[in-house]
């Protein structure tokens, strides 16, 4: 019997923790760290407020987060418990609360949180609506989520970029980390994943406002910014 995409999706994030961040630094020639830095940059929690980073992975994100906004409570947020222990191992990780939990099934209260950051979690989650919405659900009214995602290739660079995707992640996948099957996995998701417009859409009719996005790296990657109304 096939297992279940979160199955899939937790056994591969749990194999490839350990060379994760080496990976990030590979693939986007170095960019990632200053996505992530952008990422934290727009959040901009209120002053003192909780802050929620899902998807933390080796908590790049919410150690940005925990850096550039000392006074507010930042809580790191993944299913992989390898992930998790990456994270924690990294200088600063004691200023963050880390915990496991599934976004689809988050485990705090309505209107919890100030704001929320994530890395690389809606394309990997079978009911993205239903992710959203616990997102929604969790930030408080004036909050704002910044997500940092993939992007599939579009318009005169497709092509190009859409053969970068299918074969040059693969093969970095085999030479850096020696594991070509799970960066396989990245570039199919990759390119079967929604739109930026796709995705503003879903936010738009879950509530949220001011939405907007930017691409990054020829279009591969994207940033998502979005607040619920007061």
């Amino acid at each position: 019997m096939p297992r279940d995409k979160g199955s899939e999706v937790h056994g591969i994030f749990e194999k490839i923790a350990g060379y994760y961040d080496r990976m990030n630094f590979v693939m986007t020639l170095g960019r990632h760290e200053k996505w992530c830095r952008e990422v934290a940059a727009r959040v901009a929690p209120a002053a003192g407020g909780q802050l929620l980073d899902l998807a933390t992975g080796t908590g790049v994100i919410a150690l940005e987060a925990a850096r550039r906004y000392p006074a507010s409570a930042v809580t790191g947020v993944d299913f992989s418990e390898e992930m998790l222990s990456r994270a924690m191992a990294k200088p600063g990780a004691d200023a963050i609360r880390w915990q496991r939990a599934d976004a689809a099934c988050l485990p705090f209260e309505n209107e919890s949180f100030d704001g929320i950051t994530e890395g690389y979690l809606l394309r990997n989650v079978e009911d993205l609506a239903g992710v959203l919405r616990e997102q929604y659900r969790v930030l408080k009214p004036g909050g704002r989520i910044v997500i940092l995602e993939t992007c599939p290739p579009s318009g005169l660079l497709k092509p190009i970029m859409g053969w970068g995707v299918r074969v040059v992640v693969p093969l970095l996948g085999q030479l850096v980390a020696r594991d070509r099957s799970s960066y396989t996995y990245l570039e199919s998701s990759t390119l079967a994943f929604k739109s930026p417009q796709h995705i503003a859409d879903m936010l738009s009719g879950l509530g949220f406002r001011d939405i907007g996005w930017r691409k990054k790296f020829f279009g591969t990657n994207v940033i998502l910014w979005a607040t619920k109304p007061k």
